[in-house]
């Protein structure tokens, strides 16, 4: 019962440690993930917004890295800190133990006793004490089992703590040095950081006139993308979804906040509504989507079974917008698209590959949106993170 009471704690800590390693695990992927997309821009020196905005994604996730390291390492030490106290604890009652079975072995009745059990039986009065005696020999060697067997066990685990102890010792100076690693390494891409902000602001009537020169061809697909679902709504006013469209609906909306990523491995490389600009002062940026930045070459892949409603080209690449019921899904920026109007699709099923930009620093990167009916969604609160 002791050992069982002394282990609850421990397997609620050991959870938290878990828990924070398999973060720290997933938070290096994204790390990973970045760095492939910084060594995909143009080998120069040369400040880019693009290379900017992955840097600034990098040092983000970086700090969030280190606060997770730094949670880890606090459980690490509480966990210590119970391995040491459970072992503590269990070095006692394992004293304990050796102690009672000292005294009963020390007991002269015992050892008369035990060296001649026979004697012992044979001595007795009558046939019923005889009996007795037998029984009370029978419990006793029970008994003395049992005590060697509590020993033995209390040993054990006490042995087990002490290896436990160890490992989480181990554990711990590897993640210290993980979070020396990546102190240095965020440093290192902070100095990057002013550097390249101090490079952009030396061209900021350049990048005033990219970003309305963006902004405006952003507006145009927007535009586009509108007048699209709004005569594709209207076509539909007064009619009823079929029973297909409404289980499709259903469950595309239980699924929010699960749906797949339409690439396998990207970063949200602008968010969806006004945002300050990162280097130009008093310059918003309003995104009706959410900006996914990828490797070159990756798949597009719708986020839910649908049909195909509409496949179109603008500004140099294309797009595709899928209809699940009363929802739609949309994605531009693609260089090929592998499906045509009518098609149905599943989840996950390859619609196209994303375009790589040669003018932009090699930025590979797509626009998706979400709607329901007439209505712009925030495609973030329906992606799994």
């Amino acid at each position: 019962m002791l050992l069982t009471l002394l282990a609850l704690p421990m397997a609620a800590q050991k959870q938290s440690v878990n828990d924070l390693r398999k973060q720290r695990e997933k938070t290096l992927r994204e790390l990973e993930k970045t760095g492939q997309m910084l060594s995909e821009t143009k080998k120069s020196e040369k400040a880019t917004l693009n290379k900017l905005n992955l840097l600034s994604k990098d040092i983000a996730t970086r700090k969030r890295l280190i606060t997770n390291i730094n949670s880890e390492i606090d459980a690490l030490n509480t966990e210590m800190g119970e391995l040491s106290s459970k072992r503590d604890s269990l070095q006692m009652v394992l004293e304990g133990l050796k102690t009672d079975y000292a005294n009963l072995v020390r007991q002269t009745h015992y050892q008369d006793m035990m060296q001649s059990p026979l004697l012992f039986v044979l001595r007795a009065e009558d046939f019923n004490q005889a009996m007795r005696r037998i029984r009370y020999l029978q419990e006793f060697q029970q008994f003395r089992k049992e005590q060697v067997a509590r020993i033995q066990n209390t040993q054990t685990e006490i042995d087990i703590q002490s290896e436990l102890l160890e490992s989480n010792r181990v554990e711990k100076e590897q993640t210290l040095t993980i979070h020396q690693r990546e102190k240095e390494n965020l440093a290192r891409d902070e100095r990057k950081q002013q550097n390249m902000l101090q490079q952009l602001k030396k061209k900021e009537k350049d990048l005033l006139a990219q970003q309305r020169k963006q902004q405006k061809k952003a507006d145009d697909l927007n535009r586009k993308i509108e007048d699209i679902i709004k005569q594709q709504t209207a076509k539909q006013k007064g009619q009823r979804m079929t029973k297909e469209q409404q289980l499709i609906a259903g469950g595309f909306e239980k699924n929010k906040g699960r749906l797949p990523w339409p690439v396998e491995k990207g970063v949200v490389s602008g968010e969806f509504g006004v945002h300050p600009h990162p280097t130009l002062s008093k310059v918003t940026v309003n995104n009706k989507g959410i900006y996914i930045q990828t490797t070159r070459g990756a798949a597009v892949r719708a986020v839910y079974e649908g049909e195909v409603t509409s496949c179109f080209v603008m500004g140099g690449t294309s797009a595709v917008i899928i209809q699940h019921g009363n929802y739609r899904t949309v994605y531009t920026g693609l260089a090929t698209i592998s499906v045509k109007k009518g098609d149905k699709v599943k989840t996950k099923q390859t619609i196209g590959t994303v375009y790589t930009d040669p003018d932009n620093d090699n930025k590979t990167e797509m626009f998706f949106q979400v709607w329901k009916d007439k209505d712009i969604q925030n495609p973030s609160l329906w992606l799994a993170y």
